[in-house]
Order: structure tokens, then C-alpha cells, then sequence
């Protein structure tokens, strides 16, 4: 099987030799763009790709989707050529959310990821009181967001940019905080849960929470930054994936 280009899926490395691939799901108002340099610091054998969400970059004219379920219809048959050789997957935030329900649906069909990271969110059991963003007055959801260190500042206060920006910040907050999930969902794959120890809503027991969804190994690990902790402490958290991937090509 020959993987097809498609809108949906953004390749960043294609190591001659590569054997596994790295398949990353961005969190809410991010791209694929975000995982872009992930490829200069991840062993050779790994292809690192992205998924890229309608309404954004590329896809900026497409209707928002902003139904989990509807999502994973969509991502899913766009990724099949993709998982022609050993894949992990990587999602954030909303982007952990899509991948547990991707992963899970791709299980029913008798394929599944070498190993899932979920980090930056919560376990779907762990309730955690959390303001509701989605649905926010335009200058509050600004405040949030600017509250949330994920959004540059030269962004936020730029009131045309903000205006072009916010239909699908909003269409992301309201996939990723009205998903519902599984609960009885058990993965076949290794899981690791990954979270920020300066994350206020994103508890450590919000992240060993994960452990309960997965038949396999389960590891958890936080790492000294916020919600974003992925753009904070990169080279940590690269580091981590490496010795992972690593030891699922064994």
C-alpha cells in the first residue's frame, strides 16, 4: 500500500529508512504546523506527520467541525493509507481526546498504535471543575485564552486577526468540551499520559487517570511546565517520545 497525499494529513520527515510512523493530533485553535520541527529532533526510523483540522491553515475555508464523533468519521478513512507500517500516536488537549476515540475505533476494526500519548487533558472519568469556554461573551473567551499562555499576546490584541480567529477557537472548544466518551474503553496498545505540573485544570490525578483505559502498560510523566507544556519543555518531552518509540520497534 502507497500512502496518498490528502488535506488532512501533513508530512513532515521521510527518512529513506523510516519504519514507524508518528501520527500527532493538535490541540484546539492549533495546526498541524505545531508538530512541524518534531522531525529534526526524533530518531531517523520515525516519519512524524500531523493531522490537519478543517478551518484552519490550509483548510481555513472549511466548515468547522465541532462533534467528536463526526471528527473521528472524518480523520479515519483520510489516515488508512498512513497505517501501512508501525504508527504512535500523539494528540494534545482536544488532540488526546481525538486520538483515544480514534484509537478506540480503529480497535473494533482490528488495528491499533503501536503506543498512544495522551497529554494536556483529562481523563474521561477524573471530574474536574472546569469553566465552560465555548460558550463565553467574545471578551471573557479572549481572557481565558490569553489565561491559558497558548495564544501570543500580539494575537490576542489584534482585534482583525482575533475576529478571523475566534469562529474556530470556539468550534474547537466546543468539540473538545462536549465530547463524551466510552468509559468501558480498553486499548490493546501501550498508553503513556503526559501533563504540565503548573496546569491548573489538567490535574496529576487527571493524568494517571488514563491508566484505566488501556489492557497494556500504562505511564504517566509531568513535566515542569503549563497547560502547553509541549512548546515549554520540547526537548524533555522529545526526549521521552524517543525513548518510547525506541522501545516499541523492539
Amino acid at each position: 500500500m502507497t500512502v496518498k497525499k490528502n488535506k488532512w494529513v501533513k508530512v513532515f520527515s521521510k527518512p529513506a529508512h523510516s519504519t514507524m510512523r508518528l501520527i500527532c493530533f493538535p490541540f484546539a485553535g492549533g495546526s498541524a504546523q505545531v508538530f512541524k520541527d518534531w522531525a529534526q529532533d526524533l530518531p531517523s526510523f520515525v516519519e512524524v506527520c500531523a493531522i490537519q483540522y478543517p478551518g484552519r491553515g490550509s483548510r481555513f475555508t472549511e466548515p468547522m467541525i465541532t462533534d467528536l464523533n463526526t471528527m473521528v468519521d472524518a480523520i479515519q478513512p483520510n489516515l488508512m493509507s498512513f497505517l501501512n507500517k508501525p504508527f504512535a500516536f500523539y494528540g494534545h488537549s482536544m488532540g488526546a481526546g481525538i486520538s483515544f476515540a480514534l484509537s478506540a475505533s480503529l480497535q473494533k476494526q482490528g488495528i491499533r498504535p503501536k503506543h498512544l500519548f495522551v497529554s494536556g487533558r483529562n481523563a474521561p472519568h477524573v471530574n474536574v471543575d472546569r469553566e465552560i469556554t465555548h460558550t463565553l461573551p467574545d471578551d471573557e473567551f479572549r481572557a481565558k485564552l490569553s489565561s491559558m499562555n497558548g495564544t501570543p499576546p500580539e494575537v490576542l490584541e489584534h482585534p482583525e486577526l482575533m475576529e478571523l480567529m475566534l469562529p474556530m477557537l470556539r468550534g474547537d472548544f466546543t468539540l473538545s468540551e462536549t465530547s463524551v466518551f466510552d468509559m468501558d474503553t480498553r486499548l490493546a496498545c501501550p498508553m503513556t499520559a503526559l501533563g504540565g505540573e503548573k496546569d491548573e485544570n489538567v490535574p496529576l490525578e487527571g493524568i494517571e487517570g488514563w491508566g484505566k483505559y488501556t489492557k497494556s502498560t500504562f505511564t504517566s510523566h509531568m513535566f515542569p511546565g503549563d497547560h502547553f507544556f509541549l512548546q515549554q519543555d520540547t526537548d524533555m518531552l522529545l526526549g521521552h517520545l524517543n525513548s518510547y518509540l525506541k522501545n516499541d520497534m523492539r
